[in-house]
Order: C-alpha cells, then sequence, then structure tokens
C-alpha cells in the first residue's frame, strides 16, 4: 500500500512540476515583427485563357458559388487555370479529403511553372508544421504563416498554454479567405479549406456562401493579398518550423499525387468552355472591397484593431431604406451594430436575420453571448430566424445520403435594400468586427441582390429555419412549418445547461 502511495504522490509531483514548468515558460518573452523584403502580386497574366474571358467580359462581373459541389469545382478551376501567379489566404485548411485534393491541384500548378503564395493564419496549425515544411520547400511554393505562436507544439492545448504569455496579441487572427489566379480572377467569401465546408463531410456540414468574380476589381484583391502578405507578421516557414520531416518534399508530393483523389479532372478546351458559358451569365455590377488592415506594430495595441471592415460595413447599413437581411454564423451585436440595426427599424426598415440555434451552433459559447441580445432584437422588431440542425433541404448543402446529417450556418451575407449585397468572412460578432481581420465584397447591383435573396430565401422558411416569436407570458417560442417548441432546441439537456453556464460568464468580447 505505501509503495502504491509513494508513487501516486510522484506522479502527483511530476505532473505538477510540468504545469509549474508550462506557466514558467508561458511568461516569458514574445515573438518580435519580421522586417523582409516586399513582394508583389504579378500583373494580369494574357494567356490564350484570359483573353477569351476578356473577349467575352471586361467589366466586373459576379457568380454566386451557392453550393459546395460548386464551390470546390471552381476552386479547382481556378488554380488549373493559373499560368504565371496563385495566391491563397485562408482561416483553416485540413488535410482531409477536401484539403488534400486543393494540395493535389496547388502541387500541378506549381510543377507547371505557376508562382503560388499560400497565407495561413496560425490558429488550428499545430498539428500541420511538417506538412507545411514539405509545402513550402517546393521550388514554385512559398508559404507564410500569419501572427504566429512562438513556442510550437503539435497539440493545440499545449500550444495555448505555452503562449499564455503572448495571449493578447494570439489573440488577433487573420479569418480572411482569398484566392487569386494570375490577377484576373478570384473567389472571397467564408469557406475555409475542409470537408465540412464543401458538405463533404460524414456526419456535418456548413451551409456558406461565396462570389467568384473576374474583372478590373481582381487586382484591388490582389493588393489586398499583398498587404497581408508583405506585413511584418506574415513570417515565412523556415522562421517557425526546424523540425526534421519524415520524408523528404519530393516523396511528400509523390504521396499526394500519387494517394489523393484528382477531382476536377478535365482539358483546356473544356476549361475554357465552362470561363466562357459562367462569364456570359455573369452578373454585372460596382463592386466594393471591404478589408481589415494587418497590423503593424503588434496586433494587441489598441490603435492596431482591425474595426476598418465593421466601420464600412455598419456605416452602409445606415443607407437601408426599406429592407436589411443580415445572415451570420455567429450573431453578437456590438453597440455599433445593435444601434444601426435599431436606428434603421426607427426609419421604417424591415430586418431580417437568420443565424444559428443553439443545436447547429458549433461553439456554444457563441451562442451563449447571443441569446443576451435576441429579446432586444425581438422587440425593436427585428424578424429573427434560426437554423434546424435537420432542415429539410438539408441535401442541397451536402452529399448524400443525408438523413443522419447534421447541418450548421456559416455563412456571412447581408442584404441592403435591392441593389445592395454583401458577402465575405465577417461574422456579425466582437471577434469579427474587432479583434480578427477579415474581408468581403460589396456588390452594387439589383440582379446580383436578387439573385441571393433568391437563394437564402429557403434558409429563412420553416422548413429550414426556426422563427423566433414572443408569446406573452409564454416568452420565447421557436416556430417552424410542422411543430413549435417552448425551450430552444437543443442536443440534450446537458447543452442547455453548458449554454446557461456559459451566459453567465463574462465572455462576450472575445465571442
Amino acid at each position: 500500500m505505501s509503495t502504491n502511495i509513494s508513487t501516486l504522490i510522484k506522479r502527483r509531483s511530476y505532473k505538477g512540476l510540468v504545469l509549474f514548468g508550462v506557466i514558467l515558460i508561458a511568461g516569458c518573452g514574445s515573438l518580435r515583427p519580421i522586417e523582409l523584403p516586399s513582394e508583389y502580386s504579378t500583373a494580369p497574366a494574357q494567356t490564350a485563357l484570359w483573353r477569351e474571358v476578356g473577349n467575352i467580359r471586361d467589366d466586373d462581373w459576379f457568380h454566386l458559388l451557392n453550393t459546395g459541389d460548386e464551390a470546390i469545382e471552381w476552386r479547382q478551376r481556378l488554380i488549373d487555370s493559373a499560368s504565371q501567379s496563385l495566391d491563397l489566404q485562408t482561416f483553416l485548411w485540413k488535410h482531409d479529403r477536401t484539403g488534400l485534393k486543393i494540395l493535389r491541384h496547388i502541387y500541378e500548378a506549381a510543377d507547371r511553372g505557376v508562382r503560388v503564395r499560400i497565407l495561413l493564419d496560425d490558429t488550428f496549425t499545430a498539428n500541420l508544421d511538417e506538412a507545411i515544411w514539405e509545402i513550402d520547400h517546393h521550388p514554385n511554393i512559398e508559404f507564410r504563416v500569419y501572427n504566429p505562436f512562438a513556442r510550437r507544439s503539435s497539440s493545440i492545448a499545449i500550444r495555448q498554454l505555452l503562449n499564455l504569455g503572448d495571449f493578447s496579441r494570439v489573440d488577433h487572427r487573420m479569418h480572411n479567405k482569398l484566392m487569386v489566379a494570375d490577377n484576373n480572377a478570384a473567389i472571397v467569401g467564408g469557406r475555409n479549406l475542409a470537408d465540412e465546408y464543401f458538405g463533404a463531410h460524414d456526419a456535418a456540414n456548413f451551409r456558406d456562401l461565396e462570389v467568384l468574380t473576374a474583372g478590373p476589381a481582381v487586382q484591388s484583391l490582389s493588393r489586398q493579398f499583398d498587404e497581408y502578405w508583405n506585413s511584418d507578421w506574415s513570417f515565412p516557414v523556415a522562421n517557425l518550423v526546424s523540425k526534421p520531416p519524415s520524408m523528404t518534399p519530393q516523396e511528400f508530393e509523390a504521396r499526394i499525387l500519387a494517394t489523393v483523389e484528382q477531382g476536377l479532372d478535365e482539358g483546356s478546351a473544356a476549361r475554357e468552355q465552362a470561363w466562357k458559358v459562367t462569364a456570359m451569365a455573369g452578373v454585372a455590377g460596382e463592386v466594393v472591397v471591404f478589408a481589415d488592415h494587418p497590423a503593424t506594430d503588434n496586433p494587441a495595441d489598441a490603435d492596431e484593431l482591425p474595426t476598418q471592415l465593421a466601420e464600412e460595413l455598419i456605416g452602409w447599413m445606415e443607407t437601408a431604406q426599406d429592407e436589411l437581411i443580415l445572415v451570420s454564423a455567429y450573431l453578437i451585436p456590438t453597440a455599433e451594430l445593435e444601434q444601426a440595426i435599431e436606428q434603421a427599424e426607427k426609419r421604417g426598415v424591415r430586418v431580417r436575420i437568420l443565424t444559428n440555434s443553439l443545436r447547429s451552433n458549433n461553439h456554444v459559447a457563441a451562442h451563449s453571448a447571443y441569446r443576451h441580445h435576441v429579446k432586444r432584437l425581438i422587440g425593436h422588431g427585428a424578424e429573427v430566424h434560426e437554423v434546424r440542425v435537420f432542415a429539410k433541404d438539408r441535401g442541397l448543402y451536402m452529399e448524400q445520403p443525408v438523413i443522419d446529417k447534421h447541418l450548421a450556418l456559416h455563412g456571412k451575407m447581408l442584404l441592403i435594400d435591392d441593389h445592395l449585397s454583401y458577402i465575405g468572412s465577417a461574422n456579425l460578432d466582437p471577434r469579427s468586427l474587432r479583434l480578427n481581420t477579415e474581408m468581403g465584397l460589396l456588390i452594387k447591383s439589383r440582379d446580383f441582390n436578387r439573385l441571393v435573396r433568391e437563394v437564402v430565401a429557403l434558409d429563412f422558411h420553416q422548413r429550414n429555419a426556426w422563427q423566433l416569436q414572443e408569446k406573452g407570458d409564454e416568452g420565447l417560442v421557436w416556430v417552424a412549418d410542422d411543430k413549435v417548441l417552448h425551450e430552444q432546441p437543443a442536443e440534450s439537456d446537458m447543452q442547455r445547461l453548458e449554454d446557461w453556464f456559459l451566459s453567465i460568464l463574462p465572455i462576450e468580447r472575445e465571442m
């Protein structure tokens, strides 16, 4: 018995020493910005493909990527169309079926001689350091990581602990999503690079929205990419990762090309035809690029807060005269946003909102903060809808069969009256509007507004979303086409308890 107790004491002492060491390390030092020679986008390529597209349309045009199938198809086609440059900026990139499919097409582009620049946020790279190192060592691929964690670990939790002393800096993330080919065409929107954003996950998938665009305004998007690429907080992989790889870069690429499915496999004639058809059908419009500025000295500095997109977005909301339609995966209105919504309602503007329910939300804490605002939103006249996890039309956004698959909202979209549409990466919450950098497009076009309005009408339908209503003494009820709930839809009573507990914590500014 004494031996067992002694062993237990030693184990506890060891764990205590490890925890003490982690805390001690976490309190030491901080990463400083890095200065590198500036690099810029190339001029728009003048290949036969882009000349053909330009002969059809020389204006700015837009094609809505409404479903995951179309979004992954056009990503692969955009990569395959690149002849001299490909710039990719994203928040999350998993090496699952979808992520690897995209990587395979990127390798094929780099092997053709295309200059590839990849800029990835560091939030979810904990187990990707070796793969990032391998990719970066292709002679035509340059990989950078934005606002990186100084102390690396293959565990997200341990890495967070190791960097606690630098929390105020690493709390600010790059949430932008952008892909530009040859400075001629681009995709902008909300999708990260993983199965669940393209309807390919086996259990749960997101409903999201993006825009494919071509025309002169693409050069503005390239300049935005350059601003982030040349930020002193965009670190080359070699400055972060020194772990020896388990295979050579050539072996890593060969493995990807040999084992990862091709995905889109079309010849140059079919590719050109797809561009022609889409360009002819593309919706014309003026465009304003919304983008936060990357930090210069320190992302944690008060005067460096990335609020530029939020200010632009709220400013345009203040012009609404008839209707505001807001779609946001996470809805936690800042004081400025709440005021803009209420002022619109006082002007007689109809406000309709779609966000996640507790059951469909992949971040319970975000829902816990949102619940503080629901009654006020409804009380001032907003029509609030929450996604049903088993939406009846969820098969539009995921692979069959769908019988046991869940749906959640990830889209970020605003419609202002009948002529303005915003699609981008920013949620309507403090994290997107004050902490993270974001980007998106404001498109001035009645035709595009009408198109977006038509596709999201189904998402608001009670087949697919609960409508929240106040029923006097009953309080809030959740109304669908086939049932009425008197408590919020949830996975279980335990989830409701977790939601309540988190709602009493002072966490809203971090959500």
